[in-house]
Parts: C-alpha cells; structure tokens; sequence
C-alpha cells in the first residue's frame, strides 16, 4: 500500500474521518508540539480554516494529481471555498515565480535539485531514515511527555486506498480533529458505521432545542455533515452563530417540531425536560402523527416514561438517546449515544448519530432503559473523578509530588485521556467546564434514587455525591467537574 512521502511546503489532500479529503499544506509544527511517537505522519495547515494537524501518511495524497477526483465527489460550500484558497494560493505563487523567473533562473544554476515528492511503500523503512534535509519533517523526534501526548494525541485510523474488493466494506476507524486550548490539533481514532469515512445526510428535516454545551458541539457538526437543521434556544443569541452557519430559526420549540421531521433536544435536567414539552408553545403542541422526537438529556428514566407517554399518545414517535462525553468529545463529533425505544426512529436518525458521535448503541426493551444505562454511567465517572481528586490531594498532604502521581497513574492499568486531562487541568489550575459539576451532581442524585427505588446499595455513589456537593457551596456549579478537588482543599 502507497503512502507518500512530503516535504515542507507541498499541497496536500487530507483526509479527516468523516470529513471530506480537504487541501492543506504541509508546514513546520510549532517547536513546543511534538510528533506521536512512532508515527509516519505530517504536520499540516489546512486552507479556509483555522485547523492545523498531524496527519498519518496514508492519510494524505498529493494535491494536483488528485485535485480533479475531490472536487468531483465534494461539493460543499465550504470545501470550495478552501479549494478556492489553494488556487488564490497557486496564482500568488505563480506570479512571484514568474516575476523572478530569470534571477532564480540564474541563482538555480549549479544548485541540487530539490527532492522530488515520490510515492513510497509503506513497508520501504528506509524512505523514513536519515537522508532527510532540514526541510522534511522526519520521524526523529523524541518520545513526548505525558502532557505533550496529551497535546498531540494519537494518531491512527483508516488506510486511504483499498481495492475494488474492499471499497465496499464498512470502515471500522475514522478520524476526527480534537481542538485543544494550546494551539495545537490533536487526531484520535473512533469507531464508525460510515461508509468509506463518509455520511450521506438523511433527507429528513432535522430540529434541536438546547444549545448548550452538549447541544453546540451536535449541532455544528450536523450542519458540517450536510444536514437541514432548525435550531431555538431559551437565551436566542447563542442561536445566531449557527443561522451564519446555514441553520433555521425556530421561534418556539412547537414551531420547531411543526417545521421539523425528527427534533432533537438537549436541556440540564428533568424540569427542564419536561417543562421544553409540556410547557406554554411546546414541544406537544407541535406533535402530528408522525413527527419523531429525540430526547437526549440525561434525566431519571420516570421523566423519560412520562415524555414517551405524552409524545406517543398525539400519534407522534419518540426515541431517548442520552450521550456520554463532554463538550469537547461534542465539539469533536465522538459522543456515545445510548438509545432506547423506538427503534424505527433509531434508524432514521442512522446519519445524525454519525455526525455527532463516534458510536451508537441501542438498548432493546422500554423507554428509559437508555436513561438508566447513562445514569449508571455518569455515577462511575462521576465517582471515579472524586476519588482521583482524593488521591491528588492526599498525595500532597503527605508530602509527594502531585504531577509524579499523574505520571505513575498515566504509565499504569488506569491510564486514559480522561485521567490525564482532568488531572492536568487541576495541577494548572483550569477549572473551565467541560462537564458542568452541577450536572454530574444532578447525575450521581439521580442515580443513587434510583438504586433506592430498587433496594440496591449505592454507598460510593453516595460519598462521592457528599463532595460534590461540598464543592457545589463552594460555589463550584459552574466549573467543570475537576473542580471537585477544591472539595478536600477548603
């Protein structure tokens, strides 16, 4: 299998998971950012963004040889307004060549040609050892700290090219750009049902009430997929983003549904679930037999039972399908999505589960078994991140390095991106949210009810949820969950 071999300066196809193979050049990274150990990848600056990234060689192609097949297959508006970059970027640069054509004519006589982009196998090792000039990246570099591989990332996934044979089968990997507080630009890899790394958007007409920090992330990548999406919002400014985007304006959430074929909503809690329902111009009075209705906040599963009631009794079709992640993981389109009932309306969301996640799972049986599954889900995190913020603190209190704990604790069996950011961010201090404290308190009270209404024991849920609401009057609501290590400080 061919991957290519670059230098500083060339045009580049970059493929980006889901995304479209989009043009780029390759560019020097910033000093401070290091390569994925054991990688063959290139540091790359896309054109009509603000994305940079390293890219796996099998992820990238030469731009001119394959500049007519792109443009043939994406038509997006703004995949065209990067190619027109590009072009503008040509013409420049061909102006200024022809402006000075005879002085580099001149200059260029007796000079080594430069090294020819080439086309290498991908098992050819030695294409990657030595002989490089100090204008190609090389794979040299040494292995990254625990912190610069939080900055970097990974990067793997799916090979380019396949055979005729092969083009048809489902990709198992795809690609997604992590945007990070650094500057830099991270690749992980998730898991897919799209076909060939890419989505066709369901014809449907797609609504979502609640952009909050869940709901933004999901909604900007439905947009970037293709789809048709009404958007409203309790506070209507953070609605105007997303209409430059190409998104409709619904006056209420009745208005939306009436508009919409499927209408997704993402809100903070069970009251506010159910007064986006049942409340004055809601979601019920824009319900027709028919009309599908999404429920994706995470809320007990007797307001998920109510809703799924009231929906169904006006003829309309209802789907829970709460996410676990984080604003990031939803800016990043790599949310699970845990769904249950309607199983129809589950796979006519098939393209918008696609977009904004990176797997999806269905739970046969009632609505509201989605709801147990992620409350189940949050009280481990939940109580999981109150124990890491226990252990940092006791390590301090007994007189050892905190940041030694997190190298030790990165280097063994429970080692995740997940410890490792929250981690980092509590050592530097960074509490902004990414997952409200508020709401994995909200989640832990609502799971440890509802291990009660079963007569099941939740003690460490129930501890964890006594800190969390030690921090929550130390005015921490509002933070991100990390912040529960203020809890053990003051």
């Amino acid at each position: 299998m061919a991957t290519v071999h670059l230098r500083i300066g060339d045009l580049v196809w970059g493929k980006l998971g889901r995304y479209p193979p989009w043009p780029g050049k390759v560019v020097s990274p910033p000093k401070d950012l290091k390569k994925p150990r054991g990688k063959k990848c290139f540091f790359v600056k896309f054109f009509g963004t603000e994305d940079h990234a390293w890219i796996k060689v099998e992820q990238l192609k030469p731009y001119h040889p394959h500049k007519e097949e792109m443009i043939k297959i994406n038509k997006g508006k703004r995949f065209q307004q990067a190619v027109d970059a590009v072009e503008e970027y040509l013409k420049k640069a061909k102006g200024k060549d022809q402006t000075h054509s005879d002085d580099k004519s001149k200059s260029d006589k007796g000079r080594k040609a430069a090294k020819p982009m080439k086309i290498i196998e991908e098992d050819d090792e030695d294409a990657f050892k030595g002989g490089s000039s100090d204008k190609e990246q090389t794979d040299s570099d040494p292995e990254p700290s625990s912190v610069q591989r939080l900055v970097a990332g990974t990067v793997s996934g799916f090979k380019w090219e396949s055979s005729p044979a092969s083009s048809m089968e489902p990709i198992t990997k795809r690609l997604k750009i992590i945007e990070e507080d650094t500057r830099s630009t991270s690749i992980q890899a998730a898991d897919s049902t799209a076909i060939n790394g890419s989505i066709t958007p369901t014809d449907k007409r797609i609504g979502f009430l609640g952009l909050g920090l869940m709901g933004s992330g999901v909604v900007s990548n439905l947009l970037k997929m293709g789809h048709v999406v009404t958007v409203w919002n309790r506070t209507g400014e953070k609605c105007d983003l997303f209409i430059q985007e190409g998104a409709r304006l619904g006056r209420t959430p009745a208005e939306v549904v009436s508009m919409c074929d499927i209408t997704f909503s993402c809100v903070s809690d069970p009251k506010a679930a159910r007064d986006l329902v049942l409340g004055p111009s809601g979601v019920l009075q824009g319900i027709r037999p028919g009309k599908c209705y999404v429920e994706m906040s995470t809320v007990d599963p007797e307001t998920i039972t109510e809703l799924s009631q009231v929906i169904t009794s006006r003829g309309g079709r209802f789907l829970e399908a709460p996410v676990s992640g984080s604003q990031q993981l939803s800016n990043d389109g790599m949310l699970v999505i845990v769904a249950a009932g309607d199983r129809s309306v589950y796979e006519d969301c098939s393209s918008c589960f696609q977009a904004m996640g990176k797997t999806s799972f269905f739970i046969a049986g009632e609505a509201g078994n989605a709801a147990r599954m992620m409350l189940i889900l949050n009280m481990v995190q939940g109580s999981f991140m109150a124990t890491i913020a226990e252990g940092l603190t006791l390590a301090q209190a007994t007189g050892q390095s905190q940041q030694t704990f997190l190298d030790i604790l990165c280097h063994g069996q429970m080692a995740s991106t997940f410890v490792d950011q929250k981690c980092q961010n509590i050592l530097q201090g960074n509490f902004k949210p990414d997952y409200y404290l508020k709401h994995i308190q909200k989640d832990l009270r609502l799971a440890i009810s509802m291990g009660d209404s079963v007569n099941h024991p939740t003690p460490m849920a129930a501890a964890a949820n006594e800190v969390y609401k030690r921090a929550k009057a130390l005015d921490q609501s509002d933070n991100d969950m990390s912040a529960v290590y203020r809890a053990y400080i003051h």
